[in-house]
């Protein structure tokens, strides 16, 4: 998941876009932008980038060992049986 700094960055931009003019209403609408963040990316089921990768090397590990089964199932099944 983001991580606060990577939300607070996303909101100052977001908060950079309104006009300086506006004063105290633009420092909470960032403060509200943060917040609406935060809760949007909570209702996600989002993993970290970690995990992401831990899980992909698990399944490059089992679709390898897959493919070699497949492989000896083939050899297998070509040879020819003894009581035929």
């Amino acid at each position: 998941m983001l991580d606060v700094h990577t939300i607070d960055q996303l909101a100052d931009r977001l908060g950079n876009l309104i006009p300086p003019g506006f004063g105290q209403a633009r420092a909470d609408i960032q403060a509200n932008m943060r917040d609406v963040l935060m809760r949007g990316l909570r209702g996600l089921d989002l993993v970290t980038r970690e995990e992401f990768d831990v899980q992909a090397e698990l399944l490059e590990r089992a679709r390898k060992r897959l493919e070699a089964l497949e492989w000896r199932v083939a050899a297998l099944e070509s040879k020819p049986h003894a009581n035929d």
